[in-house]
């Protein structure tokens, strides 16, 4: 009976650390670029992710473009994020960001029907007003028109065709446009509806729908030569709100700012794509100079960030690959993976062989005992 219970824990003591030895199942996608939870920005994320490597010339992640793929919806629309894609995606879940930048990762990597599907749901959800707000159905704003018309260039649609009741993408950002009557002439608005009070100037507005008034995407390619900005508010909408971008830097120190002490990374790195998709070469370099130089903490270990810095330093010709470096360490390589999953193997074997040899020693003793 005492060989018995004997034997009984040692069993129990290697079913213990046999559960103990295998490794828990993981829920973060390994194809996900980032370590944090993707509830609210796997998509957007992931895709500018694919971006920034495209633009640099650099392989993504094994699976990492068919996770994205996978995102999409059954009617061609992307949401934030699916934890299981095989769950049908509910419509109120879909947004035209996560969408927009999906279709132009997908495009630039080769999936060229996913791209189209994607801008085909764009257009069935676009407002009366020729823009996009970020659930379809909301009132417009410029960030959310910016990245549908950088998608319909990416998927090869021409982005004036795009209408409802005649009024196309590009309408849709002229009417966010501040009058160069005003104080912040030139400089866009966020929302088409202002709410209470008179609209206010928006920086972040401003380098989304100059850059999208220059028909571009997030992937702008460094002008050839440098096209100085204009000075005031004249020209076309995208050369007064790049005026408007210049002023803003010059008077915030080269950079903009959320608050005091508080300077915005993001839009500041938006700024430069912005300014050169206008041919504004000096300018934008400018800007990324500052970047450069005081972007490392906002941007570590954080996937979205990373690639504006690349795609910032694309923008200007800068040859640094150090977001590039950091971006792609944020996956590790299949072969890391597995030499994980191996060593982990090693030492549940190691623990298999010492049990059994505990069960061994305890039937061999009670052997000797029956003698």
């Amino acid at each position: 009976m005492l060989l018995r219970r004997t034997a009984a824990a040692a069993l129990a003591a290697f079913s213990t650390l046999a559960t103990a030895a295998s490794p828990a199942p993981s829920t973060h996608p390994a194809a996900l670029y980032g370590a944090a939870d993707p509830t609210y920005d796997g998509v957007w994320r992931q895709s500018y992710a694919l971006l920034a490597l495209h633009a640099a010339d650099t392989e993504p992640a094994e699976g990492a473009v068919d996770w994205l793929a996978g995102q999409q919806c059954a009617d061609g629309g992307f949401a934030s994020y699916r934890a299981d894609p095989t769950v049908p995606c509910d419509a109120a879940t879909e947004d035209t960001n996560a969408t927009g930048i999906a279709v132009q990762a997908l495009a630039a990597h080769g999936d060229d029907f996913a791209a189209k599907r994607g801008a085909d749901w764009l257009a069935k959800v676009q407002n009366p007003d020729g823009g996009w707000s970020y659930n379809p159905g909301g009132t417009t704003d410029a960030g959310s028109t910016g990245v549908a018309i950088g998608a319909l260039k990416a998927a090869g649609t021409d982005v004036k065709s795009v209408t409802t009741d005649g009024m196309n993408p590009y309408d849709a950002l002229r009417a966010l446009q501040l009058p160069c009557g005003h104080t912040d002439g030139g400089a866009f608005v966020r929302l088409r509806d202002g709410g209470t009070g008179a609209p206010a100037a928006n920086a972040k507005a401003t380098a989304d729908a100059v850059r999208a008034a220059e028909g571009a995407g997030f992937v702008v390619e460094a002008p050839a030569q440098d096209m100085p900005p204009r000075t005031g508010c004249e020209g076309s909408a995208a050369d007064a709100g790049a005026a408007w971008l210049v002023r803003q830097l010059d008077q915030g120190g080269g950079y903009f700012s959320s608050g005091p002490q508080m300077p915005d990374y993001g839009t500041t790195a938006d700024a430069v794509v912005a300014l050169a998709a206008g041919g504004h070469l000096d300018a934008a370099r400018g800007v990324y100079n500052w970047l450069a130089t005081h972007a490392a903490g906002w941007s570590q270990d954080n996937p979205a960030a990373l690639a504006q810095l690349a795609l910032a330093a694309y923008a200007t010709d800068n040859p640094t690959r150090d977001p590039v470096t950091r971006l792609g360490a944020l996956v590790p390589p299949p072969q890391q993976q597995a030499e994980s999953s191996g060593s982990g193997s090693v030492w549940w074997l190691a623990g298999t062989g010492l049990v059994v040899a505990l069960c061994l020693g305890v039937l061999l003793a009670g052997r000797k005992t029956r003698i």
